[in-house]
């Protein structure tokens, strides 16, 4: 598939929601592709970006930004605290804010800096024990304690779980979204993203689907 089939089905899926076009954000999903692969895409205008390691994308992106005006990074992976500064000095956005501990690095690190990221809370809709997020029954008082540090956050992410439907996950998400009173949904992968879209996704991540399989 293409980037443009991508926007097709995206610019698709905004208009069957009643949604204006141009609503959602596609984050073309770089991780472990090949230099040539993504600057292929740039070359055809793409300029939002998801990468999950801080290491591999500080490799990539300041020379890539040497060539390319206006690229804007997405940090979607787990990130670790003696990680967390790199991840703020190269990225506009963190979707991956998965503990008090890592909130408090970030606050810390905002007020070092003089500026933040924008900030997803990542919320474990499944509550798969291997993986990252804050529970659902604790992301009400986490989105509290976030905004009492001051930080930037804009909204909440999930992955749900392989074998499940994914639209219970992102109901699940809006609907904590909602009552916390937060506008991004970061939610939606290659294989849904039109799902997603119908149930509010501002950012959906897509790799497979526009760099193909990954070598």
């Amino acid at each position: 598939m293409s980037l443009s089939e991508i926007r097709t089905r995206i610019a698709k899926a905004e208009a069957d929601a009643g949604r204006p076009a141009g609503d959602v954000t596609l984050i073309a999903v770089s991780k472990m592709q090949p230099d040539d692969r993504v600057e292929e895409v740039l070359k055809e205008g793409q300029r939002v970006f998801g990468e999950n390691r801080v290491q591999e994308a500080a490799g990539k992106w300041p020379m890539f930004r040497e060539t390319y005006d206006g690229i804007e990074l997405h940090i979607i992976g787990p990130l670790q605290t003696n990680k967390a500064r790199q991840a703020m000095e190269l990225a506009q956005a963190i979707h991956s804010v998965d503990r008090p501990k890592l909130a408090t690095t970030l606050a810390r690190l905002a007020q070092e800096i003089g500026s933040c990221p924008e900030l997803y809370i990542q919320v474990n809709t499944g509550e798969e024990p291997q993986k990252a997020g804050i529970l659902p029954a604790d992301a009400d008082a986490f989105v509290a304690e976030c905004r009492g540090l001051d930080l930037p956050v804009q909204g909440l992410m999930c992955i749900p779980p392989v074998e499940e439907e994914a639209a219970l996950h992102f109901a699940l998400l809006a609907k904590i979204a909602e009552r916390n009173g937060l506008a991004g949904l970061s939610m939606g992968m290659s294989g849904d993203f039109e799902k997603a879209i119908s149930f509010g996704a501002t950012h959906v991540r897509v790799g497979s689907a526009i760099f193909g399989a990954r070598d």
